[in-house]
């Protein structure tokens, strides 16, 4: 089941530009591990779940638990191939997460080093963007 807003305030939403990089959302908050975006982009539901499902797979077996920190909440829209131009917008073709670079898409925790990197970077191959494994920085 892809993810999706239960409800939104507006159906159709413009396209934009992502600018900048991610000021929140750009550590390591829950779990030991994490997988960071290093360049901006849109990253569908399906993308995300098929992330989580090869990440569950790894971690499961070391008794570990994975956080999602991304939520695909953009419609994106699209036209019928053939159509003519001038009949208004398409209908929600797909739901995608605006990626800001810096921004942290998984978290793994309860899990060794080498457990965290195989399942993180089985993750980071689902991902259409560039990504590499960061740790939690821990206050003293």
């Amino acid at each position: 089941m892809a993810l999706m807003p239960k409800r939104v305030k507006h159906r159709k939403i413009q396209r934009g530009r992502i600018r900048g990089k991610a000021t929140r959302g750009n550590t390591v908050a829950f779990g030991e591990y994490g997988l960071q975006s290093l360049e901006p982009g849109w990253i569908t539901s399906r993308q995300i779940e098929a992330g989580r499902i090869t990440a569950n797979q790894v971690v499961r077996t070391g008794g570990g638990r994975i956080w999602i920190r991304i939520f695909p909440q953009k419609s994106v829209t699209s036209t019928p191939l053939e159509t003519r131009m001038g009949k208004g917008k398409g209908d929600i073709d797909f739901w995608c997460a605006v990626i800001k670079e810096g921004t942290i898409l998984y978290e793994v925790g309860g899990v060794p080093l080498e457990l965290a990197k195989r399942a993180l970077a089985r993750c980071a191959h689902k991902m259409p963007l560039k990504c590499r494994l960061v740790t939690r920085r821990h206050k003293v």
